[in-house]
């Protein structure tokens, strides 16, 4: 049995929490390989390590003063150390960042730095080998993860490695300087090493038992979710829900390798699990509901559109030269609806709008913004009658306009659009009647 660990920077905020950690770790040999992000917020307004670690960057860009906020990350790190009573120093690691931010500043490089720092007392806490992802996870010249190398080169290295810790976040751009992943990347690297060593569960450790059927925030303590399939996952996540970063699926879908969602604070709650496929009924119709605002739809008319062969590839075409991505594309007969990030295409509407002109020659284009997109999301759907209904009666009932509806032919989600300021009401309406009537 291999587990690769994962901890998130709420779990190694302090000395503490590193404690928790250790001792989940030690619980379990077979727990190997341990993914540390960089130390979060230790309490309501703090400041992570990463951010801390930014801030220096964009000072040394700008020729200021490194030193106060250097003297700063560096009493984070010691706080920790001396927390856990160890006899370590990372004098050496500081004055290499000290030179790197004062010679050649560098993003990606001020920013993996919380990891790396972390990863070094880890190891040194625990007893494990070191192991810098800088030698193990590349990119390739479009920034994008180099599979091939990276999976050969991360066999080879941790071949006869019995415990090892691997900091996430990080790895080596083509270039040969440091490269990171977006926010919230150590997911991906815990993800990348459970594929490479082929581990048998990919365990993530944040501060939430799993995942939970809609935003805590917008209802009061919501249902967990016990299983979900990665596809679930993916639909989630895209639309908002943010215990795991949506990309970190990837590597492990391919080798059918689970993902467990776990506690620090609470080690012995289950989590969440996410799978491949499963034979599990879930408890509800739907696995989970999650949305974002900040949409607009670009509503495009022409008669006959159905019968003009290329017509939507010309429409499309219209924001690929703004470099403005859709996300969905609901039709009708002679109408198309193209709906996009506002912040994303507001600067470029005119243009987009000129093009679609230009290229498709349409009869209207209209535009409304101040769109909210929900995805109600769950593989119960498929074999449940009346799922939409259910929706828009939850909807009418709470007095909420539906200003756009669109479903995937895999049944597996049902998106719909409604106003901004109606967002919070309809994902509370959607779970109510799902969940706590199940009416």
């Amino acid at each position: 049995m291999i587990k690769v660990v994962k901890f998130g920077g709420s779990s190694l905020a302090d000395a503490g929490q590193f404690r928790k950690v250790a001792d989940i770790i030690r619980a379990d040999q077979t727990r190997k390989y341990v993914i540390p992000s960089a130390p979060g917020k230790r309490f309501a307004g703090d400041t992570k390590v990463t951010d801390m670690l930014i801030g220096l960057y964009e000072t040394a860009v700008s020729g200021g003063d490194i030193e106060p906020g250097l003297r700063s990350v560096r009493k984070r790190f010691e706080d920790i150390i001396g927390g856990l009573g160890m006899d370590f120093s990372l004098e050496d690691e500081f004055g290499e960042i000290r030179k790197r931010l004062l010679e050649e500043p560098a993003r990606d490089y001020a920013a993996s730095r919380g990891e790396y720092l972390n990863g070094k007392i880890m190891a040194a806490y625990l007893g494990y080998d070191f192991i810098d992802p800088f030698e193990l996870i590349f990119f390739n010249e479009e920034g994008n993860l180099n599979n091939y190398k990276t999976d050969k080169v991360m066999n080879q290295r941790l071949e006869g490695v019995g415990h090892a810790v691997i900091p996430g976040f990080y790895g080596q751009g083509k270039d040969g300087k440091v490269k990171t992943f977006s926010r919230g990347g150590s997911d991906i690297t815990g993800s990348i090493v459970a594929s490479a060593v082929k581990a048998d569960i990919y365990e993530n450790w944040t501060d939430v038992s799993g995942f939970l059927v809609t935003d805590p925030r917008i209802v009061p303590n919501p249902e967990a979710i016990h299983t979900i399939t990665y596809r679930e996952l993916r639909e989630l996540s895209y639309m908002g829900a943010s215990v795991l970063h949506e990309d970190a699926i990837f590597p492990v879908r391919s080798r059918g390798i689970p993902i467990n969602i776990r506690n620090t604070n609470k080690p012995g709650d289950e989590g969440t699990w996410i799978v491949e496929s499963t034979a599990r009924k879930p408890k509800y119709t739907i696995t989970g509901v999650a949305g974002k605002k900040g949409f607009c739809a670009i509503l495009i008319t022409k008669a006959m559109m159905n019968s003009e062969i290329g017509f939507g590839r010309k429409v499309l075409q219209a924001f690929e030269e703004s470099e403005i991505s859709f996300e969905h594309m609901p039709s009708g007969i002679d109408t198309m609806t193209i709906v996009v990030h506002e912040d994303e295409f507001l600067d470029k509407e005119q243009r987009v709008v000129s093009a679609i002109h230009r290229l498709a020659k349409p009869d209207s284009v209209e535009i409304e913004s101040g769109l909210a997109l929900i995805a109600v999301v769950g593989r119960g759907m498929k074999s449940t009658r009346g799922t939409a209904a259910r929706i828009f009666s939850a909807l009418a009932h709470a007095h909420i306009n539906i200003r756009m509806i669109d479903q995937g032919s895999s049944e597996l989600n049902i998106i719909v659009g409604v106003a901004n300021e109606d967002f919070e009401t309809a994902i509370k309406a959607i779970y109510d009647i799902f969940v706590i009537t199940q009416l």
